[in-house]
């Protein structure tokens, strides 16, 4: 063999079987051993067959392969097989003693096993970890304590429209919404400062995100610490909450509007006036409640069918919305009746001619898919706090005042105080 200069300390391996393979694996991934040789009186022992794909000098004869390595003077001999004379060969060509064998190359053996067991089931543990983090549905963002992303599995890249390439040492900032960076800012600079010793731990935390596209989402945020190498690195899971927050708003909507009309039901009719109430008292003005019910509906319902009856109500609410200010609320709270809170109406009159606007507005004929019907409208008023101070008494006052109107010829209106001396009135 002639003499090369090598990186790494010389090495020549003598058996190739289990143990000379395992150790050859080892060393031909290590830069500071370099196998010069390997021998073995089985040509086509693992070992040989491993040094011929890496082009490393195999032979079949150890006296052979000793010699060969006698121009490496600190070639070291590891004898795995179970020749005794290989090291009385080894001291006549390299003149010391440079061979470990029997009890040591046992016990190097068992060590090199127990370290490519240890490896194997590291890289099997870190190829399960490396496919969950592939494949799970959730965001797992790693960044380090500058800030910048480290990591960005394909399920962050589906999330927020970046690939990995993108966003790989980009500050984790381009994923928050731009009016709130430098508050996220200041909050990372001073947990880095002021939480030496704590780790962060955050568990459903919901923040708004921003996608590469510029738009905004709600997410699921979960974050931890760990310290590697005594570096600092952070994990975000990040899950898009968008539907779910969907739902919710719908859900939240269905609780508290009517299905049919969309406009607000019976609960939050009286959530909102229970609300209005203590306003108009701390600002001094006057508050009008109003029960109205339809003159003619069921002879609607009766005569065209229910849907014709769905569609009139769905008419009906569109022009009562039109009718009454932003500032004033109408709800649907029965079958062909609603609800209305006028805040501040000054006098009696004005409250008298919102009235009489619905009554003009609600007279027009109404279009149900080609056939057209008339209605009319009984409206009952009472007003805070002339005629009650309470919510449950507003309401009963209006609603009498609306028999009332009824029994007067309907498609009108009656305040409460027109109660007063009236015989024919009976309450429902």
């Amino acid at each position: 063999m002639t003499t090369q200069r090598i990186q790494g300390h010389p090495v020549l391996i003598i058996g190739a079987g289990r143990g000379g393979h395992a150790l050859l694996e080892m060393f031909i991934e290590d830069n500071l051993v370099q196998v010069i040789a390997i021998s073995d009186t089985n040509h086509d022992a693992p070992g040989l067959v491993l040094a011929r794909k890496y082009g490393i000098p195999a032979y079949t004869d150890t006296a052979q392969a000793i010699h060969a390595c006698k121009d490496y003077p600190e070639c070291i001999v590891y004898n795995l097989s179970h020749d005794d004379t290989v090291a009385g060969e080894v001291s006549r060509v390299f003149g010391d003693n440079r061979v470990a064998s029997g009890p040591e190359v046992k016990l190097f053996w068992q060590m090199i096993m127990n370290l490519k067991q240890t490896k194997s089931e590291l890289e099997k543990s870190q190829g399960q970890l490396q496919a969950v983090i592939h494949n799970v549905m959730d965001g797992i963002i790693t960044i380090n304590e500058s800030g910048e992303i480290l990591g960005f599995n394909p399920a962050a890249e589906q999330i927020f429209g970046y690939s990995q390439q993108e966003v790989l040492g980009e500050n984790a900032r381009i994923l928050i919404p731009e009016a709130v960076r430098d508050e996220y800012d200041a909050s990372v600079s001073r947990y880095l400062h002021t939480a030496q010793g704590k780790t962060i731990s955050l568990r459903g935390f919901e923040i708004m995100a921003v996608r590469n596209n510029g738009e905004l989402f709600p997410v699921e945020l979960s974050a931890s610490e760990m310290t590697l190498g005594g570096l600092r690195y952070f994990i975000g899971i990040v899950r898009d909450i968008t539907e779910r927050k969907l739902a919710e708003q719908k859900i939240a909507h269905l609780a508290h509007y009517d299905y049919l009309t969309d406009l607000p039901n019976r609960a939050l009719f009286l959530d909102h006036l229970e609300h209005s109430l203590p306003l108009a008292k701390r600002h001094n003005y006057k508050l009008a409640v109003m029960f109205l019910d339809l003159d003619g509906f069921k002879k609607v319902n009766d005569t065209l069918g229910h849907d014709a009856g769905d569609l009139l109500l769905q008419g009906v609410s569109r022009r009562l919305k039109e009718v009454i200010r932003a500032s004033d609320m109408v709800a649907r709270v029965g079958g062909d009746e609603f609800t209305f809170i006028l805040n501040d109406v000054g006098s009696d009159e004005n409250t008298a001619l919102i009235a009489n606007k619905i009554i003009t507005a609600l007279s027009q004929p109404f279009d149900l898919n080609g056939k057209t019907c008339k209605i009319g409208a009984s409206i009952g008023i009472a007003i805070y706090p002339d005629d009650a101070q309470n919510t449950g008494a507003l309401i009963k006052q209006a609603d009498e005042a609306m028999y009332l109107a009824k029994t007067s010829g309907k498609n009108t209106y009656k305040f409460h105080r027109d109660i007063s001396g009236t015989r024919s009135y009976k309450p429902k």
